[in-house]
């Protein structure tokens, strides 16, 4: 099991990710195909089809889209972190919990790069008082979404919970306090156990910023 303690502690120098972009995704012109290093397919996304699905969802089932996108997320996540775990297990011939905190942290900031999700990183902030909190910039995410008065990368959130969930063998919650669509410098989520993260939902929908919610939650 790893713990949030060790996911902090440290520094991702470790050279030759297994994610690094230019040796990662590759691709074929005259087929039009996207392939990892593994021979698995990629799909490009592109921003019209996460807009209409921002819409579509929210016209089919109003306020329950956020829990769609996030469900959607969760299974999208466990799934991720499968793949995660197995490919770096046979790129490095050991399993997750074996490998090198720095190797881990690297690889899982180059993965999220090389799918196209931005760039993120775990910020210490809040580690102490048993919580996680992940910072992610250029999330294609909040840049389609339509304009809400609250954070929106309900997909990123659920993706997150379960995959760290998975990670640490915890059932965890994952809710975002900042949003770039807000005008936010970063999309920042927090994640610790649901009733210790029950707080912060009243607090989001009311638009209490996000140095208040940390506040409040390792008051």
């Amino acid at each position: 099991m790893i713990s949030v303690a060790d996911l902090l502690s440290a520094t991702p120098n470790a050279p030759g990710s297994f994610y690094a972009a230019s040796s990662y995704v590759r691709s074929d012109l005259e087929l039009g195909l996207l392939e990892n290093r593994s021979g698995s397919r990629l799909l490009a996304i592109p921003d019209t089809l996460i807009k209409a699905l921002y819409a579509g969802l929210e016209q089919e089932t109003g306020l329950a889209s956020r829990l769609v996108l996030a469900n959607c997320g969760r299974w999208w996540g466990k799934n991720f972190f499968q793949r995660f775990s197995e490919e770096l297990s046979q790129h490095y011939s050991q399993s997750l919990s074996e490998l090198p905190m720095a190797e881990f942290v690297q690889s899982l900031q180059e993965c999220w790069i090389s799918h196209g999700w931005g760039t993120m990183d775990l910020d210490p902030e809040v580690a102490e008082k048993g919580f996680l909190m992940v910072k992610t910039w250029n999330s294609p995410f909040a840049a389609q979404a339509p304009q809400m008065n609250r954070p929106v990368c309900f997909m990123d959130a659920g993706i997150l919970a379960s995959f760290f969930s998975a990670l640490t063998g915890q059932e965890l919650d994952c809710i975002q306090i900042s949003c770039e669509s807000l005008g936010s410098d970063c999309n920042r989520f927090v994640l610790g156990l649901a009733e210790r993260l029950a707080p912060a939902e009243d607090m989001v929908e009311s638009q209490t910023d996000w140095t208040t919610i940390v506040q409040t939650l390792t008051a």
